[in-house]
């Protein structure tokens, strides 16, 4: 599995375009195992956690069913969820200068205007108005740091 990483920063237009950084684009074509002059689908939501958009590659973002249609479909969970997830997401798809359109209300959502900051989570990545991103950053490796955060160590190593 591809991952994106790191931080980008790029222009929005006036039109709300925005080029998706290089190195994103390719390990969502590596994500969606695409050829790499196709355009590539994105599946853009608001956070429901944080003042950002997150951006899940299509076929990533289509494994949130799997979980979600565990649940009783007639319960209340199972509506909040489906709600949460699927109410005010967009597919969206890149443009041949690997460009998207972020959707007004998403856009309102993160608080975007002329900036906007592309960080990578592995799987995902989020957009971020950039002093709202270097904030999250900094509130991240301080709760990291001051939870002595690890990950376990891969089976087969010691």
């Amino acid at each position: 599995m591809t991952h994106f990483l790191g931080t980008h920063q790029n222009r929005l237009d006036a039109k709300g375009r925005v080029s998706v950084p290089a190195a994103f684009r390719a390990a969502l074509r590596a994500a969606s195992a695409l050829p790499a002059e196709a355009e590539a689908a994105l599946v853009l939501r608001p956070s429901h956690k944080h003042p950002c958009i997150e951006a899940w590659p299509a076929a990533v973002f289509q494994e949130l069913a799997t979980p979600l249609d565990r649940l009783d479909l007639f319960s209340e969970a199972h509506d909040d969820l489906a709600a949460a997830l699927y109410a005010d997401a967009f597919p969206v798809e890149t443009d041949r200068e690997g460009r998207i359109v972020l959707p007004e209300a998403l856009a309102r959502h993160a608080g975007l205007a002329d900036r906007v900051v592309f960080m990578g989570l592995g799987r995902i990545f989020q957009i971020w108005e950039p002093a709202a991103a270097d904030r999250r950053r900094d509130e991240a490796r301080e709760r990291a740091r001051a939870g002595a955060l690890t990950l376990p160590a891969a089976s087969g190593r010691n």
